[in-house]
């Protein structure tokens, strides 16, 4: 038999303020005798635990802890940050669990560095059709992959190749072509260097953008310099016209034809006598079935989502005022990026 004794106690529960007035509901909590669990505190509708929060603010403030700070809304609501953060965490945790995994058919998976001493954290992302959403922050979980799209770092490729064998691994292009780049500017800075040196005219100097930056995104003055050097005998000049000519490859829609461009490009480069682009071209012969891999996936999944999602990720963490560990930006990152279910509430509150 179940005995109640009802306490005259009452406690505060803070419920969503009014006109910037701190509401509260007042009640009673009454202790159960319970058989099974001894003496403990009845179980009400409006609030988890033992917490003084109801369940309609602690929604509140995590549905503005995605807009803002969490500094800024403790300061606009008058609370505490831990209260903030209770709330995001208690919404977080609740999505986690009641997420669903079965529909991801691809995957990104990238690197992000968290505070200083360089320390990284691996975030795995939905990139399908299904959604774009954060995934996984150093937690294990398994799904079936159709396709896993990530950068030439060898620790991923070795770690996707043993736990992803079923899935079709895709290098993008952004990783590629950013490592082209590093060895053109590696070719134009040795050249610039050697001219000096051999007393030259300096017709290198203030190039490093010319070469780099997409065509139209050139300035007139930089697009008028890019188009005299052609004029002389340069190695950057060479380099600069593989790195131009390898985009074309991304034009291609077929497999096939792709593959024979890519053959004919790593001719030319191993061809160049331009020992950075050399280099460059052996890394891309090595992975050149992982790069095509795109044009089989009808290039339906690329780093570029990977990219917008890191840089959500950077402003995320941009916003951690009084963020103190890599859990607490777990959480945040989660509520940030997850597309997570929230809590469901007798009434909803906007």
């Amino acid at each position: 038999m179940v005995q109640v004794r009802l306490e005259l106690l009452f406690d505060k529960f803070a419920f969503l303020p009014l006109w910037a007035i701190g509401v509260y509901l007042s009640y009673a909590m009454r202790r159960v005798e319970c058989p099974r669990c001894g003496v403990t505190v009845e179980l009400v509708p409006w609030v988890e635990g033992k917490h003084h929060l109801t369940r309609a603010y602690a929604l509140f403030l995590a549905r503005w802890g995605r807009r803002l700070s969490w500094r800024e809304v403790a300061l606009i609501f008058r609370t505490r940050w831990e209260t903030v953060y209770r709330s995001v965490a208690w919404v977080v945790k609740y999505g986690l669990g009641a997420r669903r995994l079965e529909g991801v058919t691809a995957i990104g998976v990238d690197e992000v560095q968290f505070q200083s001493g360089h320390r990284y954290v691996t975030m795995v992302y939905q990139i399908d059709s299904g959604g774009r959403r954060l995934l996984w922050v150093g937690r294990h979980r398994t799904a079936l992959l159709r396709f896993v799209c990530s950068h030439m770092w060898p620790p991923y490729l070795r770690v996707i190749a043993r736990k992803a064998q079923q899935a079709i691994h895709i290098l993008d292009r952004y990783h590629i072509v950013a490592r082209l780049n590093q060895a053109l500017d590696e070719v134009r800075a040795a050249e610039a260097k050697e001219l000096a040196r051999e007393g030259y005219q300096p017709v290198l100097t203030h190039s490093h953008w010319c070469f780099l930056k997409n065509p139209e995104n050139l300035t007139p003055k930089q697009r008028v310099k890019l188009t005299d050097l052609p004029r002389y005998d340069l190695k950057s000049v060479r380099a600069y016209l593989l790195k131009e000519s390898f985009q074309l490859l991304w034009e291609y829609t077929s497999l096939h034809w792709a593959a024979c461009f890519l053959q004919g490009w790593l001719k030319r480069a191993m061809g160049s006598r331009l020992e950075p682009i050399k280099k460059v071209a052996r890394s891309i012969r090595t992975h050149q079935d992982l790069i095509l891999n795109g044009f089989a996936a009808k290039k339906e999944f690329s780093a570029g989502i990977v990219e917008g999602l890191k840089y959500k990720v950077t402003l995320t963490l941009r916003k951690a005022y009084g963020y103190r560990g890599l859990e607490v930006a777990e959480i945040a990152l989660y509520h940030a990026l997850g597309r997570l279910p929230e809590p469901i509430l007798t009434h909803e509150f906007y």
